[in-house]
């Protein structure tokens, strides 16, 4: 089974899954509203191409809001814009476009040549209010609000504060030089980096994708759609995996391959300590009833019945260990191990990718090694992901 070959199509280079801020970590909740403010982000993206355009979101707005204007350069240290690379994007051929409430908008094409791994500098001015921000939380990579129209400034100007989600931004898309395909992954926080160094684009499906552009690989074209916290059965940060596949993950122009990395949050909320501590105000963010293993073995199979009828080639990553945080139990660790037994042997998907042969301790396989977590014994560090990232077999992209 193959996918389309995607010579002279668009393929997404980016991406960040919309969440809304309620639903998020709650990052934004002590930020000041958005208005009359510039927001500039820094986005690095994995397949490089001649053509780019922009994937505006106000998919969980509540009302509409104003784009007054909006650039995309090629980013410089310290929130600056290269000479020379900055393009104005339009909408429709006009400067200035209003978002609906619930839609995502596209910018227009604009020729700017980029190599693989090239970081953009994406600004966008708001002459009005946003009333409720669609983004994706957390950032993971530094971007500022500058009051006013700065769309235009070269550096970041010293009134520039940090802005602590990705905002009303979703996606990268370039027309690539050849044929080329994306792989998307749908996942949870360890697939979103939580724990990796910010700034350094340390996920693991970032060091995927470094690895795929120094081999030159036509897949090389990442979208990593993971959430921190999200589940794959239920809401709660963030809209379930189910719910958002078609959005996140079908619709992905110049998709070719699927990576499922969830279930891991489904089995430890449904398992986890049931006390009156801070562990109870935490699991409150994580509405529904307790799932069983069936239950997340008859997600997978959903999604990868839907994903099989567009074509595409399905992986899993098995789930990795979690002892020593505090939403595990003996009860999660053996869901954790019957659900990975499927994964290996149910013959489901098209390829697992052990990722819990790589982080548990030979000693202790139930938790994480030392070297790999970020000290919470759930997410990785930056040896954590590269390890991960490193036990990809490249071929299964080719």
């Amino acid at each position: 089974m193959t996918a389309t070959n995607n010579a002279g199509s668009w393929v997404r280079s980016w991406g960040a899954s919309p969440q809304a801020a309620h639903d998020g970590l709650g990052s934004l909740d002590d930020h000041p509203p958005l208005a009359d403010v510039t927001l500039r982000q820094v986005v690095r993206i994995s397949g490089g191409g001649r053509r780019v355009r922009i994937r505006f979101t106000n998919e969980f707005g509540t009302a509409p809001f104003t784009i007054g204007a909006a650039r995309v350069g090629l980013a410089a240290t310290g929130g600056g814009v290269q000479a020379g690379s900055e393009r104005v994007l339009t909408f429709s051929g006009t400067s200035a476009v209003t978002v609906p409430a619930g839609a995502p908008i596209l910018s227009d094409p604009v020729d700017l040549p980029l190599p693989a791994l090239a970081k953009l500098s994406i600004s966008l001015y708001l002459p009005g209010r946003v009333e409720t921000c669609t983004c994706h939380d957390p950032a993971l990579e530094t971007g500022w609000t500058i009051p006013g129209n700065a769309v235009a400034a070269p550096t970041l100007p010293e009134n520039a504060e940090v802005l602590p989600v990705r905002a009303l931004i979703s996606a990268v898309e370039l027309l690539p030089d050849g044929p080329a395909k994306t792989i998307v992954m749908v996942g949870d926080s360890r697939t979103d980096g939580a724990g990796s160094t910010p700034d350094a684009n340390h996920s693991w499906p970032e060091l995927l994708a470094e690895r795929l552009a120094e081999r030159g690989v036509a897949a090389g074209y990442v979208s990593n759609q993971g959430i921190s916290g999200n589940r794959m059965l239920n809401d709660g940060i963030g809209v379930a995996a189910l719910a958002r596949f078609d959005r996140d993950v079908l619709a992905t122009p110049g998709l070719g391959h699927v990576v499922l990395s969830v279930g891991g949050n489904d089995i430890g909320i449904s398992f986890a300590p049931r006390d009156d501590g801070p562990l109870a105000d935490f699991l409150k963010m994580f509405p529904g009833a307790p799932v069983t293993t069936d239950d997340v073995i008859a997600g997978y199979r959903q999604l990868v019945t839907r994903a099989r009828e567009r074509g595409v080639r399905v992986y899993a990553t098995t789930i990795a260990p979690f002892e020593g945080a505090e939403i595990h139990t003996p009860e999660a660790e053996s869901a954790r191990q019957t659900v990975n037994d499927w994964i290996r042997t149910g013959g489901a998907f098209d390829a697992v990718l052990d990722f819990d042969a790589v982080w548990r301790d030979p000693a202790r396989p139930s938790r994480i090694r030392e070297d790999f977590h970020a000290g919470d014994h759930l997410h990785g560090n930056d040896a954590g992901y590269q390890a991960l990232a490193d036990s990809i077999d490249l071929s299964l992209f080719s």
